[in-house]
């Protein structure tokens, strides 16, 4: 288990607008810039088992917390989350270290940010490392309305926007039990349950499966939320389909070679098309859940830097 005491110190770096809470590793790799993106409800933090692995390996590691998260900034118009701002802030921080493009490395909702931004600023991206999520095609429907036709109106994504703040007080009022019910390891197998799977996280007395980290790691989260609140970062899902329409013009296909890591007991689904949108893509399985760097810090490590050392082979 990882010490919280050894995460690197932050700087706040004023980008695009906003700050943004940054911590790094390696900064005398100069020229060999790698970004991690964390996900939903996560923290830079969540990247503490990579950076140092990262940075002994050549590289110049930037973690921020993204807006809304952590001491980032929150402003307060739900359209200021939009894969625009998001992306933004990714290429004002490039600017701000002096770097013409760097490596992505991006988890869950971080994936999806990395995925809009190769998208809007393919220049700013040499390579692109996902985990979880995969890339997610844009098709005739937005895409709130296409889950809340599949999946229906309690289904998280769909209840973030069409009953906004509920769920933020819920997860507000019960930060520790939501964090420690959501971060868990070998959940058994279940089927879907009534209501809002969030909203019963929140309220749920015993968590299932293991615990992904112990007391002094999941209080760095708790403590985060603790402050920031959760609205901020559920704004990200308010934007789903103004990204979809951010998105209507440009070319689809991301040329970047590309590192794709699955957890083979993850919930969000493996994509069966993904070659055809990412046609320089190789996939790797990890024997995990939906956390994977943190639940299988050395594996990850591992895939991130045998890939990493082939493409520079290249």
């Amino acid at each position: 288990m990882f010490n919280p005491s050894d995460f690197p110190k932050p700087t706040l770096i004023p980008v695009n607008g906003v700050e943004l809470e940054v911590f790094e590793a390696g900064r005398q790799n100069a020229r060999k810039p790698i970004v991690l993106c964390h996900g939903w409800p996560e923290h830079a933090f969540s990247w503490r088992h990579q950076m140092a692995a990262l940075a002994a390996a050549g590289y110049h590691v930037i973690v921020p917390n993204q807006r809304g998260y952590g001491n980032s900034s929150r402003p307060t118009e739900v359209t200021d989350y939009d894969i625009e701002h998001l992306s933004g802030d990714l290429v004002a921080l490039l600017d701000h270290y002096g770097y013409e493009h760097a490596t992505f490395v991006g988890h869950d909702w971080g994936a999806m940010v990395v995925w809009g931004l190769t998208l809007l600023h393919p220049k700013r991206v040499n390579k692109v490392i996902n985990l979880s999520l995969p890339y997610q095609e844009r098709g005739e429907k937005p895409w709130i309305e296409f889950l809340e036709a599949i999946l229906g109106i309690d289904y998280y994504f769909v209840h973030f926007n069409r009953q906004p703040g509920v769920a933020d007080a819920v997860l507000d009022k019960n930060t520790f039990r939501f964090l420690r019910n959501l971060y868990r390891k070998n959940e058994p197998l279940k089927g879907p349950e009534p209501g809002m799977a969030m909203i019963n996280l929140a309220n749920a007395e015993t968590p299932s499966g293991e615990p992904l980290m112990n007391d002094d790691e999941l209080a760095v989260f708790v403590s985060a939320f603790e402050t920031s609140g959760f609205t901020s970062s559920i704004n990200w899902y308010r934007n789903l389909d103004r990204n979809w329409r951010l998105l209507a013009k440009v070319n689809p296909i991301i040329q970047q070679p590309t590192l794709m890591i699955y957890g083979d007991r993850d919930v969000v689904p493996k994509s069966e098309n993904l070659s055809m949108f990412v046609p320089n893509v190789e996939v790797v399985n990890l024997d995990c859940g939906h956390w994977i760097q943190q639940e299988k810090p050395e594996e990850t490590n591992q895939a991130i830097l045998r890939w990493l050392e082939k493409q520079n082979a290249i």
